[in-house]
């Protein structure tokens, strides 16, 4: 099962796992994700995640092992609504966890976001760093992470969580922490100026839909109990990633800025040593790789004229 598995990173995982053979399961409410993302021949099941009905879904399809990505994804929605925020992303996690464990679901993947830092003190990001969310979504991608611990003393629920850096790739939305990305390619496919919040030297760890989407499957089987960080080890300011992609798309348009804003991290980079170790695992797709797939995919196609 993959919970937001019509969504962004979830459709792509899903691709994955049945490219390696698996028969997938998908709940997901639509609220982000697209039928279209969805594989052919992946099972929708369109449900909340918070919804008392996904017992019934556990119950039907009985599933081996759970992907669960569904979530709210965006900080600005978080500090509007952090109710909301907190049923779908706390709540609808326990929710999901409770059915596991009633279901003798064989491991769990979690996850979770770079978000649960806060503003980190060192230019690298550890997984033993202390967890200081700056916003509700960083608060709500974090609670889980306890519920989960506490499921595998009591009950031996397996699990992997993964803390994800800014995933960016095709199939993407304008929310989550890659979403800029998405932001700035809809810009160079209509040629209009971009809007960078803050200085633009705020930096990122940008890593490509496709290495997430490697690592959720290879935690299945790997990394049982540990906590990782996925991303690329590699820090990039707005103002560079921009620069990069009006030279892919050859494309030139000076960004215009605006205020920073509201709960915005400064720097954030991942260490990712021991997720390369755990999962076997490490990014395969340099920064300019995945955006050249990224920006064909939205429709550039002057890419490499300019």
């Amino acid at each position: 099962m993959v919970t937001g598995g019509a969504g962004f990173i979830g459709s792509h995982t899903v691709d994955k796992l049945i490219d390696d053979g698996a028969e997938v399961v998908v709940v997901d409410d639509l609220s982000t994700g697209t039928k279209e993302n969805l594989h052919p021949r992946a099972q929708l099941i369109t449900m909340d995640i918070a919804s008392e009905g996904i017992s019934e879904v556990f119950q039907r399809y009985r599933p081996e092992y759970v992907i669960h990505l569904a979530a709210q994804v965006s900080v600005p929605k978080s500090l509007e609504n952090p109710v909301k925020d907190c049923v779908t992303n706390a709540a609808g996690s326990v929710n999901i966890l409770e059915n596991c464990r009633l279901y003798g679901v064989k491991k769990l993947v979690y996850a979770s976001s770079a978000a649960v830092y806060g503003n980190p003190q060192g230019i690298m990001v550890s997984e033993t760093d202390p967890r200081e969310p700056m916003s509700f979504y960083g608060i709500s991608k974090l609670v889980p992470e306890y519920y989960l611990r506490v499921f595998g003393t009591l009950y031996g629920l397996k699990s992997t969580v993964l803390r994800y850096a800014n995933v960016f790739g095709p199939r993407q939305g304008a929310s989550g922490e890659g979403g800029v990305v998405s932001i700035f390619a809809a810009k160079l496919l209509s040629e209009e100026k971009p809007c960078i919040h803050g200085d633009g030297e705020q930096t990122r760890d940008f890593i490509y839909v496709g290495d997430v989407a490697r690592a959720n499957v290879s935690a299945l089987f790997r990394g049982d109990g540990l906590t990782l960080n996925v991303g690329t080890g590699t820090r990039v300011s707005v103002n560079q990633l921009y620069k990069t992609m009006s030279e892919i798309a050859g494309i030139v348009s000076a960004p215009d800025y605006t205020a920073e804003r509201e709960g915005d991290i400064k720097h954030m980079c991942m260490g990712i040593k021991q997720t390369t170790l755990a999962l076997e695992w490490q990014p395969r797709f340099s920064l300019e790789e995945g955006l050249q797939k990224t920006l064909v995919f939205c429709g550039l196609d002057t890419i490499g004229r300019g």
